[in-house]
């Protein structure tokens, strides 16, 4: 993906998200966020979410994703765009709606158990029908168009979105736990997203599992939990393997002891679902 496209698909706010900057004050479409550079009193930087772009009123200077990553990071493009890679661009993309430029507008009309022929025919495919209890049937409106699709909570109220045509986040990205009342933080278990987790949950043994779970939902959430993992005893991460999971794996091995890679248990496959659904298929 290019510098522009880049600059169209990462979210600013979760950008700054990611180096703990929250807004002083916002409304719908933008907000004022203390200045990137210096400290201050008074909150200088205009943030557009709509154009996703930010001014400095203190020193007249404007920013995209890019040079707030440069700022921030004292970093070349090209090093910035190694730390943008690690986002989702899909969570602000719908293939189903045309790219206007304009902010995403969205309403979710009805949530229910799957029904759907073409959502239960696709979570066939995924081989996590068995699963569908843990997920929702979302009928929701996007920019006055309407759509549905298989919806997975998380902890901020939002859904992720899968279908074979979308995948887009509804409401606040966030990362889901799910906690086992039996389980003294001894273990964690870390999945980059929620199929490669009802995927686990399909394996036999997953069954009498006492861990806690944590499903990312984007590894650029992986900040908003660097402290709570420090309460864990061990780490067992089912991550992707690509770049993206191979870099948010060496983060966490080099950030906490006892961690187990468990991609290794499907190496030679993106994920774990994908090894899952080869697997069922030779059945």
């Amino acid at each position: 993906m290019n510098c522009e496209k880049i600059k169209e698909k990462v979210s600013i706010r979760l950008l700054l998200e990611s180096f703990n900057l929250f807004p002083v004050k916002e409304n719908q479409k933008t907000a004022f966020y203390f200045a990137l550079d210096r400290e201050e009193k008074i909150p200088s930087l205009s943030v557009d979410f709509v154009k996703n772009t930010a001014f400095d009123f203190g020193t007249g200077k404007s920013y995209d994703v890019i040079s707030i990553v440069q700022i921030i990071n004292k970093c070349s493009v090209s090093d910035a765009l190694k730390y943008l890679s690690k986002f989702d661009y899909a969570m602000v993309y719908d293939k189903n709606v045309q790219d206007t430029g304009q902010e995403k507008i969205f309403h979710i009309i009805q949530v229910s158990d799957v029904k759907h022929p073409a959502l239960i025919q696709y979570l066939k495919t995924r081989k996590v029908y068995e699963q569908r209890h843990l997920v929702k049937e979302i009928n929701y409106e996007l920019n006055d168009k309407k759509f549905f699709g298989i919806g997975f909570l998380n902890d901020s109220g939002g859904y992720e979105i899968r279908s074979k045509y979308a995948k887009i986040c509804l409401g606040q990205k966030e990362v889901t736990w799910i906690k086992n009342e039996l389980n003294p933080k001894n273990e964690v278990l870390i999945f980059e997203g929620f199929f490669d987790y009802l995927s686990y949950r399909n394996i036999g043994k997953a069954e009498n599992s006492i861990s806690d779970c944590l499903i990312l939902n984007s590894t650029a959430m992986l900040f908003k939990v660097k402290d709570r993992l420090k309460d864990y005893h061990k780490v067992s991460l089912f991550l992707d393997n690509d770049a993206n999971g191979k870099a948010t794996k060496e983060i966490i091995q080099n950030n906490y002891d006892n961690v187990e890679d468990c991609s290794l248990f499907y190496i030679g496959f993106k994920d774990l679902n994908e090894w899952f659904c080869n697997f069922n298929e030779k059945l």
